[in-house]
Parts: structure tokens; sequence; C-alpha cells
């Protein structure tokens, strides 16, 4: 028998994450927006953007291949520290009577480190968060292509400015994803402030936090991570000064500016500056800055911890019950914190 049937029947199709983008220019009474902050940071003493900036879309596909260097040894670890042990954290959770949590992914990116935890983790719900919101988007589709049942709330969103998160996050449960050591970009009080607003039952309300940390070792290994032979990192670097000309509307030019990466021991930190390989003077609307050759922009510091001296800053913030996992070489470590 044929039936008849109406043409106009809508094909199904596979659910789609939520996205709520909150990455805005300047907003009253909170912290400045991107022209003020680029501004500021570039017309100092010692000129300075913030790391953050990096991440454009192509900055995100540039990092996405970093971490495929032979020298880039801090994905590759930290996911075999997760492989090795996701059981164990999946226990730990548990243990703590989280069992479906609502995962929030701080500098998520492209969600792969997450995406090899939620089958183990089964969160009700996942919250990507990242500022290349375009990135992300994509992202985030992706999960949801291999997780069609998953609740995901993606936010496009500055976090290191405030981790206000909207209505539609879940509450309960709260477990806050902060992977690839990115913690290190900022300075230890700084590190410290924002790990107490996650711990405070009036900001983040977090149950706990699942973090990744780069430990301290030695120079020549920390070196070349951040300064590959293939020059990746130099391209990842000074394409945040095209994110920053369209930004901040500004003329930077990346043929005159070389890529700079060193161990600042005093400090534990891998430091990465662009220095100007002549005098020049780069211009934007109601500014114009003048480098010296050899003079610097520093965009990004990294710092690396030991276990001792991170048990104690998130003990020090708030959290409790802190344990960790770590490579055999103990050159990466994943800390659980408990609040």
């Amino acid at each position: 028998m044929i039936l008849n049937l109406p043409l106009n029947i809508p094909a199904l199709s596979p659910a789609s994450p939520q996205f709520i983008n909150l990455y805005t220019d300047a907003v009253p009474g909170q912290a400045p927006g991107p022209v003020q902050e680029l501004s500021e940071g570039l017309m100092a003493a010692a000129a300075s953007v913030s790391p953050k900036y990096f991440y454009n879309a192509l900055g995100s596909k540039l990092f996405e291949a970093i971490t495929a260097l032979s020298e880039y040894y801090p994905t590759r670890t930290e996911a075999g520290i997760f492989g090795a042990s996701h059981a164990q954290i999946a226990q730990t959770l548990a243990d703590r009577g989280i069992h479906h949590p609502c995962l929030i992914d701080l500098g998520a990116g492209n969600c792969a480190k997450a995406m090899a935890l939620i089958p183990h983790l089964q969160p009700r719900q996942y919250v990507p968060v990242d500022i290349s919101a375009d990135f992300l988007k994509e992202a985030a589709e992706q999960v949801q292509s291999r997780f069609p049942a998953l609740d995901i709330v993606g936010l496009g969103m500055d976090f290191s400015a405030g981790l206000a998160l909207p209505d539609e996050v879940q509450a309960h449960d709260r477990v806050f994803f902060y992977p690839g050591s990115s913690l290190g970009n900022f300075h230890p009080e700084q590190a410290l402030q924002f790990l107490q607003h996650m711990a405070d039952p009036a900001q983040g309300r977090a149950r706990g936090l699942l973090l990744g940390i780069d430990l301290v070792k030695d120079t020549a290994t920390l070196e070349a991570a951040y300064d590959d032979s293939l020059g990746v990192t130099a391209a990842f670097n000074k394409n945040l000064l095209l994110n920053v000309n369209q930004l901040l509307q500004s003329d930077f030019d990346v043929r005159q500016w070389r890529h700079v990466a060193l161990f600042n021991a005093a400090q534990s930190r891998i430091e990465m500056h662009l220095e100007a390989m002549h005098a020049l003077s780069v211009r934007w609307p109601g500014h114009t800055r003048r480098f010296e050759a050899g003079e610097r922009i520093h965009t990004e510091s990294s710092y690396k911890y030991t276990l001792g001296g991170m048990t104690a800053l998130l003990k020090q913030a708030g959290f409790r019950q802190v344990r960790h996992w770590s490579d055999p070489q103990n050159w990466f470590a994943v800390f659980w914190a408990a609040v």
C-alpha cells in the first residue's frame, strides 16, 4: 500500500547545545573591557598584554597545533595522568557524594580534555567556558554530537574577570575543571584570589575543583616547550598582535617583532615576550606608543609549582581534602580539591 505523506514534515535533528556569549566590552561597575585593558597595558612603562588575548579563532587553532608538538609535554603528560587515574578520580568524587556533577570547563578550547572525562564522571550538565566564543561554539557542537543526551551550556566568557555564571548553569554539585596548567598564567596572588572566588559559596559555589598544574623541572625542558623548533609557538605569540589590531584598531606589523621565551628561575615562571626588532611606533585611536629596538611586550607568564606549594595554595584558598595524581617523572600533576 502506498501512503500519500505530506512533504513538509520537518526532519528530526539532533539536540544542539545552548550557547550564551557574555564576552562584551566594558560593563559599568565591572572589570575594564578589552579596549581599555589593552590600551592601559600597552601604554605602561613595561608594556604587557594579557595571555587571554592569544585566543581568537586562529590563536585557538594554533594552540591546538602546539599541543601536538614533541617539545610541548604538558598536554600529553596530563592526558596520561587522566587516562591512568580516571577511575580513582571518579571514585574520589563519589566518596564526596558527587555522582553526576555540573562540570564547568574553564578555558575549554576544543573541549577534548573534558570529552575524555565525561564517560567516567557522567555529568548531568557540561558547561564549557572560553573567551574565544566562535571557536568554543563549534567545539560544543562536537561534544553534543558525541554525547547527544548531555545538557550542554556553552559560555563565551572572560572568566578571569569573575565567576558569576548565568542561571542556566546548574548550581547543584558544581565541579570546576581547569586543566592545562592555565592557573599558572595568574601571578600567585591573583591565583589565590581566583581560587578563593571559586570556593566562595556566594560566587563560584564549587563542590570541588579538578586542576592540572605544571611542575618545576629543568630549564631546558621548560624553555623548549615554549620555543619549539618549528616556530608554532612563535606564530601563536605573534598572532596575539593580530587579535590586538582587531580589538584595538591598532597597526602592529607582526614582521617587526620576534618571539622570546625564557625561564625566570627567581619567579619560577616561563615568560613569553614579543621583542621589537628595530625602533618603531604603534598607533591606535587616541594613542601612539614608541618601542625602541629590543624593547619587549610581556605576553605571558606561566608559573611552575611544586606539589607542596600548590597543595598549600589550595588550602589557603579554602579548599580541603586536597589530593593529587602525577606522572612517573613528576613533570605534571592533577589535583582534586574539595570545598
